[in-house]
């Protein structure tokens, strides 16, 4: 039986890098990836034009685009997590987190956007700032064009940007601006995400995959498929990582590894249940920060077939 071949678009990294280098491949399916090199906007054209067949995604615009009906459903592999304490830098006047109160606050892109949005609720849950007594001001717009923003969004003014506001005091703080010029408003941030991981399991979700609907409806097996195959490509890397065999390891793969030396368990799973409290938090903040009116089912986010699938 002929394979069937499906486009995707996934950034390479270890817990892929297995199936980007055909060593692991889906059982009945070829993948013809296709390189970006920005990632977001390959998000952007699955999301406006149905562009691959496979995508990774980040998570806050999928729980957007569904909302708003398009017609892609995520499997339950995560490719990306990340520790975000210290994605929101200050400026020279601002000393703490409550200190944003009455102030703007820049958002690198669109206020949708995956770090923002855990940014912020790192912010509301462990630092007490009302997220609606903040101007948020985005650089860019959002990847669902149907999204509306609450009336405490802005945009940055043309001509200007996130860095150059945050320097003249326009901005009291950013999120996603990553020059060492502006101190994080966490101090030592990383060691403070580390320590939100040991004392109430916070380790956010920022990327998963996506397939369109047409394909899952045509091929049952698919959904299966896939997921078994990114499964394998990331336990192969987590082999690696267990054993110290990364030659020459990233900032992700020390991230991932100190992950594992914290919680003594596989610092990538894939399936609903280990990251069922992950996929429920992002959700209540999505739904606090008005970015989605109602949590979704496990039942809308993921494919029946998927639901008790765990690697």
């Amino acid at each position: 039986m002929a394979l069937v071949p499906l486009t995707a678009v996934t950034r390479t990294q270890g817990n892929n890098e297995a199936l980007k280098d055909g060593a692991v491949t889906p059982d009945g399916f070829t993948l013809d990836f296709h390189e970006e090199p920005v990632l977001v906007q390959a998000f952007r054209r699955m999301v406006r034009t149905l562009e691959f067949d496979v995508c990774e995604m980040a998570f806050t615009t999928y729980l957007c685009a569904k909302a708003h009906g398009k017609p892609f459903t995520a499997l339950p592999v995560f490719l990306v997590r990340g520790l975000h304490h210290g994605a929101i830098r200050r400026g020279a006047d601002v000393r703490t987190p409550a200190a944003l109160h009455g102030r703007r606050v820049g958002v690198s892109r669109g206020y949708t956007v995956t770090t923002g949005v855990w940014a912020r609720g790192i912010l509301a849950d462990e630092y007490g700032v009302d997220l609606g007594q903040v101007t948020w001001v985005r650089s860019g717009d959002e990847h669902v064009a149907e999204y509306r923003p609450p009336g405490n969004v802005a945009d940055v003014p043309a001509g200007s940007d996130l860095e150059t506001m945050l320097a003249s005091g326009d901005l009291a703080a950013a999120i996603g601006v990553e020059s060492d010029a502006f101190p994080t408003l966490i101090p030592d941030a990383e060691e403070a995400a580390f320590d939100a991981l040991r004392r109430r399991g916070l380790y956010p979700i920022n990327h998963l995959v996506v397939v369109r609907d047409a394909l899952l409806a045509e091929h049952p097996g698919l959904a299966p498929a896939l997921f078994e195959a990114f499964a394998e490509a990331k336990r192969r890397y987590v082999d690696r990582l267990r054993r110290d065999a990364i030659g020459a390891p990233t900032r992700i793969d020390r991230m991932h590894r100190r992950v594992m030396d914290i919680t003594s368990a596989d610092p990538l799973p894939y399936g609903i249940a280990p990251n069922r409290p992950m996929i429920d938090e992002l959700i209540r903040h999505a739904v606090r920060q008005r970015i989605i009116e109602r949590p979704p089912t496990v039942a809308e986010l993921f494919p029946e077939s998927t639901h008790q699938l765990i690697a």
